[in-house]
């Protein structure tokens, strides 16, 4: 196993960053059907809440289903995983989306279980890997990676 030094967690804390700022305002995104399989291979793996999903064509599936979203990011934490160049990357996420229009815009009596309308505390952990697609990186940059798994669920 390769030994991880300072600049390869430096770049894979950028990569993380970089990464769940474009993959949160994507998700928000009204074209969010089209541009979120993106992050994924048909072989990714994809739980939500306990449901499993499979591929490009499960995450659209996930996403064509349920209501618009908004993500307020409020922590995140990136674990670089040794034995390739670049590493793939662990990323945890944590906090708290609405679906739909949130709670002003859904009757009073909107039940707490359901999904749409009420902010709910969430946890996503994703694991990347390196696009071998993608063009090689210079010393320094960072790399681009999809998404091989994929984990969200409610918090409380």
């Amino acid at each position: 196993m390769s030994t991880l030094t300072q600049n390869d967690i430096e770049i894979a804390t950028r990569a993380a960053d970089t990464f769940t700022r474009l993959y949160y305002s994507t998700y928000d995104s009204p074209t969010r059907v089209d541009d979120l399989p993106n992050f994924y291979r048909a072989n990714s793996a994809l739980t939500w809440n306990g449901r499993p999903f499979e591929g490009i064509e499960g995450v659209r599936e996930l996403v064509s289903g349920i209501p618009a979203t908004k993500h307020e990011i409020q922590s995140f934490d990136c674990h670089p995983i040794p034995g390739s160049q670049p590493p793939s990357l662990l990323v945890t996420v944590s906090g708290i989306v609405t679906h739909g229009k949130g709670p002003a815009g859904n009757p009073a009596n909107t039940p707490r279980h359901e999904v749409e309308g009420h902010p709910r505390v969430f946890s996503q952990t994703f694991v990347l890997a390196p696009d071998p697609n993608a063009p090689p990186t210079k010393s320094g940059e960072v790399a681009k990676y999809y998404i091989t798994a994929d984990a969200l669920r409610f918090v409380g």
